[in-house]
């Protein structure tokens, strides 16, 4: 069943998409409820089971919106060949091997199909990253890694927008990446329900991911590539913790150029593969989902901050009294 977020005649409805063979339509659910909701309430199936039995509208006629508003989106980065050039070739950390590292991005930079993705502020060197960002849909905590495919409720194609340039400065740090990965996250086309798909013996999903620039394939991979598969992101991301329905986990991006920055690490020039820019457009498609597509525009001037002062390493003590 692929879920969508719409909007339709003005109102943000929840619709489930099919093809009829007339083209492509949405049954939109006729209550006000956000996919977050449903989610929530354990009824997402039974929705979309109700919004089937709705007269369906043209695709055409309504505006995709991000599937959902996730409360939280953990980032993974679970494709060794992803590493292994971002790196530009000088080898991977044995700590990569350990666990399925992750950060956490922005909730409040959601975007969705139809909506342009500016440049951040201050960057000259953006960069798409393909990826698959699974929908937690029940609640767990320190889940074992062969219950973790069981939380998910359904897939969705993730685009890690990255600012390459303030990413690589600020995490000199030793912190981040933040305002490298802050502007925007792009979900869609829709959420794809997990009973659509079946790992295999291991977990693990074989679906083809294609990334396109201006209408040039720069990169295919296949999602069976990860060094782990999701429900070891499940059973990591809920160590300690909670993940609770309508957390993201992004799978990381995947190899074979499933963005810019890998493939600069491997020798390609900028010249002959540039950063993105305004009026680029990005298409992602995988296997059992659908495309996704993304026009970069032109974003705000950076609000200038002084550097940081510096000054004595003066304790209390130390300060002279009146």
């Amino acid at each position: 069943m692929k879920v969508a977020s719409v909007r339709h005649e003005g109102a943000e409805r929840v619709g489930v998409v099919v093809d009829d063979g007339g083209g492509q339509r949405v049954h939109l659910l006729d209550r006000p409820v956000t996919v977050l909701d449903l989610l929530r309430s354990g009824t997402l199936l039974d929705a979309g089971e109700e919004a089937l039995r709705a007269r369906p509208v043209a695709l055409d006629d309504v505006r995709l919106l991000a599937p959902l508003q996730p409360p939280t989106v953990r980032d993974f980065v679970a494709f060794e060949e992803h590493v292994e050039g971002m790196r530009n070739l000088s080898g991977i950390p044995e700590a990569w091997y350990d666990a399925p590292t992750f950060y956490f991005s922005n909730p409040y930079a959601t975007l969705g199909p139809g909506d342009d993705v500016p440049v951040p502020p201050g960057c000259s060197v953006l960069d798409f990253e393909l990826e698959i960002g699974a929908v937690i849909g029940r609640t767990g905590r320190d889940v074992a890694p062969a219950d973790g495919w069981s939380h998910v409720v359904g897939l969705t194609i993730l685009n890690d927008w990255s600012a390459r340039d303030l990413q690589s400065r600020e995490m000199q740090v030793g912190l981040g990446p933040a305002k490298g990965k802050d502007t925007a996250t792009t979900l869609g086309p829709w959420l794809v329900t997990a009973d659509e798909f079946t790992p295999d013996p291991e977990g693990f999903l074989d679906l083809a991911m294609t990334a396109a620039v201006d209408g040039t394939v720069v990169g295919e991979d296949l999602l069976s590539n990860m060094g782990w598969p999701f429900g070891d992101l499940v059973a990591y991301a809920s160590r300690g913790t909670e993940v609770r329905p309508g957390d993201v986990l992004g799978s990381g991006t995947c190899g074979h150029g499933g963005c810019l920055g890998e493939l600069w690490g491997r020798g390609t020039s900028r010249d002959e593969l540039p950063p993105l820019r305004p009026g680029s457009v990005v298409t992602l498609t995988v296997e059992g989902i659908g495309t996704l597509t993304s026009r970069v525009v032109a974003g705000a001037d950076p609000v200038p901050i002084s550097r940081a002062r510096t000054r004595p390493r003066t304790r209390p003590a130390d300060r002279e009294t009146a």
